[in-house]
């Protein structure tokens, strides 16, 4: 008992030292800015941790968090080990990866926040796993994603729920259906999900693993003659891809497609409210299984204010601030907070009245299908591309 009250002292003291150099400062914070939805979420966040803290968030929108990595890979390589310009940044799965292979983030501190506990990581285990990929301390939970689906009502009555139905479907509706080119991540998500699916159990515990000459060269063939029979089906018989989900959206809207997918799932009822997609527009999760993953926030290593920005990756994790970000109003990215030990005072925040009829039904029952290892993204990527990317 007596260690335990000793270590519960040592760390208040230990936070209250960041407390006290985390004030007043700069957090340069490196995200994605491709959803209006989000960069809103974040000049909230921005309002808050300016009136706790007196910390002047600056979101530094990325079009992509490789973006980030090379700024802080280039700072290395110059000898800047103490003075980043990148204070924070949204990432996971392979960029975190080859940041953590380069040690370009700062290790352990992450579980030190107040607030992780809130997430209950000796029951969720998940919580300190990227893609399958021990965090060791060195990223923050923020939220919970999954590749959801979503269709025009007028055009389908019944959506396809499982991979092989999608390819019996797009055989009777030719040109409604297509994904973005990777590397985009809806693109590459989507592949992943075909990826999984089509591997027999048996031999899916490969896909967790570093890959391998051997193992792409048992599993990628099943993918590939998938997508050879698939692409004449798609959208410009397969011959011209989207460039992003933004594009996938925008063709939804125009009526060019009848299906299509995101990995936020309440930008769909977000885009019906602006009038961006059909009123129409209807959300489901494939009965076969949702490519999941939970999104981080990092400090990299030679970052100018690190006390900065973990008093702001712990107000990330507060109850308040995971609340609001989950309300499809707002965001809609489900909490990583363990509701069942929380007050329930604290539980009501999260609990939602006359859901949209686009959103996704919360009781969707839907596997969730765990990411491959992150190192599997970029051989999937480059034979993509030998493949299809001249098309």
């Amino acid at each position: 008992m007596l260690s335990f009250i000793l270590s519960s002292n040592s760390a208040a003291k230990n936070w209250q030292t960041v407390l006290d150099n985390g004030q007043n400062h700069s957090v340069y914070f490196h995200a994605w800015g491709g959803d209006p939805q989000i960069n809103a979420y974040i000049q909230w966040l921005e309002q808050q941790v300016k009136q706790q803290y007196n910390i002047d968030l600056h979101h530094i929108k990325l079009t992509d968090t490789s973006e980030a990595v090379s700024r802080v890979l280039a700072e290395k390589s110059a000898g800047n080990h103490s003075e980043g310009k990148v204070d924070l940044i949204w990432i996971n799965g392979a960029n975190f990866a080859a940041m953590a292979k380069h040690g370009l983030l700062t290790p352990n501190w992450a579980t030190k926040l107040p607030n992780f506990s809130l997430t209950n990581p000796a029951k969720n285990p998940a919580m300190s796993l990227d893609f399958g990929v021990p965090t060791q301390g060195m990223e923050s939970p923020w939220g919970q994603a999954a590749l959801t689906f979503y269709y025009d009502s007028v055009a389908i009555t019944s959506p396809p729920k499982t991979l092989t139905q999608l390819l019996t479907w797009s055989t009777q509706h030719k040109g409604r259906f297509t994904y973005p080119k990777p590397p985009d991540f809806i693109g590459v998500s989507f592949l992943k999900y075909a990826l999984i699916s089509l591997t027999p159990a048996s031999l899916q515990a490969k896909l967790y693993q570093p890959v391998t000459k051997q193992n792409s060269a048992l599993l990628l063939p099943k993918l590939w003659q998938f997508l050879d029979t698939l692409h004449p089906n798609l959208w410009r018989a397969g011959q011209h891809f989207v460039s992003s989900s933004t594009a996938l959206r925008r063709l939804m809207g125009d009526t060019e497609l009848s299906l299509a997918m995101t990995f936020s799932a309440p930008e769909v009822p977000a885009a019906v409210t602006r009038f961006d997609l059909p009123t129409s527009i209807r959300s489901y999760a494939m009965s076969d299984g949702s490519l999941s993953n939970i999104h981080f926030v990092a400090i990299p290593y030679n970052a100018a204010h690190t006390d900065s920005a973990k008093l702001v990756a712990n107000f990330m994790l507060s109850v308040n601030a995971q609340a609001k970000k989950q309300r499809p109003t707002t965001w809609g990215d489900n909490t990583v907070l363990d509701l069942s030990i929380l007050a329930a005072d604290q539980v009501t925040q999260f609990q939602l009245s006359n859901p949209h009829p686009s959103s996704l039904a919360p009781n969707h029952n839907s596997p969730a299908l765990a990411e491959p290892h992150p190192s599997w993204v970029k051989v999937i990527e480059q034979q993509w591309l030998e493949r299809y990317g001249a098309q």
